[in-house]
């Protein structure tokens, strides 16, 4: 029999300090970039976008992957590139942690358009109060020490 399985996950990364430092207009660039990595992992990649201080993702990681060290080669790889990069002067790098948030694949397509829709949804809610949310719908205590 083969092996069957589906991991589906939301991935918030933020940057270091929460520094507006991915510039909207060239953020198509950096979302490439992250498709790329993400395909070289041998994930799938469904939806990906962000604002000048964080990026969601949502993919299927592979089995053959552990999601501590997915979130650090892309988060490594990533890096390097945007420090490269002359469109991203203000990046000094990504927060040392993450978010990440597992769902059914009856769900994908209300995150995928959550994530879609990420600029419409920050005109009316800040990342620290969105990413508070999602933690308490979760489940997940917050630690307030990352939320002043």
């Amino acid at each position: 029999m083969p092996s069957y399985r589906q991991l589906l996950y939301h991935i918030v990364l933020r940057t270091k300090s929460n520094r507006k430092s991915l510039t909207l207009e060239d953020s198509n660039e950096l979302y490439a970039y992250l498709m790329g990595a993400i395909k070289n992992k041998r994930c799938i990649l469904y939806r990906i976008n962000g604002m000048e201080d964080h990026v969601h993702i949502l993919c299927d990681l592979h089995p053959s992957i552990a999601l501590a060290d997915f979130i650090r080669d892309i988060k490594t790889a990533s890096s390097i590139w945007l420090k490269k990069s002359d469109k991203f002067p203000k990046f000094h790098g990504w927060s040392v942690g993450y978010a990440a948030f597992t769902y059914a694949w009856r769900d994908k397509n209300v995150i995928a358009n959550y994530i879609k829709n990420q600029r419409e949804h920050h005109k009316k809610r800040s990342h620290k109060a969105e990413l508070r949310s999602i933690l308490k719908s979760q489940g997940i205590k917050v630690d307030e020490r990352y939320f002043p």
